[in-house]
């Protein structure tokens, strides 16, 4: 990923803590010879490093999830357009405010007992808080039959990558223009805003 000096994200608990709220990434390798994605819901290890997630076995990808070959999972942040006539200076240009993490690394198959493990975290991290929690209370063949229709895999992180791109390239009062305008606006524009104001905030 190009990444400007002004716009990388070096702390790892910072990248670690956007894969763990925008957990929804797009894992990419190389399938025959081609790029070839899969969009999928994602579990972090903070202390292994290790991304965790699952395919349909009927998808093609597995073949990909279980040999030597690097695989790439992306992870989008808050992002939004940033329209010029919010800052304080000029002549300026449009622009488009995110945050992205790459991570890479080798992924490997799960047992099947791993891969029941990664699907009650996933079940107790999406349902926790909700009025009737769903449970995976199912009959056993019923269950059986799930869970043998997907492949689990493990990617141990032996690279991360964080571009923050938040105006910090601006003056200070472009910064505080740019915060103020998303904090108007609908609610990704303000979910950026206060992602700006945590990690790219103007000085006084």
């Amino acid at each position: 990923m190009y990444i400007p000096t002004a716009f990388r994200a070096a702390d790892r608990a910072a990248l670690y803590e956007l894969i763990e709220q925008y957990a929804f990434g797009t894992l990419v390798t190389v399938l025959d010879g081609a790029p070839f994605a899969t969009h999928l819901p994602f579990l972090i290890d903070h202390e292994r490093g290790v991304l965790l997630g699952h395919v349909a076995r009927a998808n093609p990808h597995g073949r990909a999830l279980d040999g030597p070959a690097e695989a790439l999972v992306i992870f989008q942040g808050p992002h939004a357009y940033v329209s010029p006539s919010w800052y304080a200076t000029a002549p300026a240009v449009p622009t488009w405010n995110y945050a992205a993490v790459h991570v890479y690394g080798v992924p490997r198959l799960l047992d099947e007992g791993r891969l029941l493990e990664l699907l009650k975290r996933l079940v107790s991290k999406y349902e926790s808080g909700r009025e009737r929690p769903w449970t995976m209370d199912l009959p056993a063949d019923y269950r059986r039959t799930m869970v043998q229709a997907i492949i689990g895999f493990a990617l141990p992180i032996t690279r991360v990558e964080g571009k923050f791109k938040l105006s910090q390239n601006r003056p200070a009062a472009d910064r505080r223009g740019v915060i103020r305008a998303l904090r108007a606006g609908d609610a990704g524009e303000q979910e950026l805003a206060e992602f700006m104001t945590r990690f790219a905030p103007p000085a006084d």
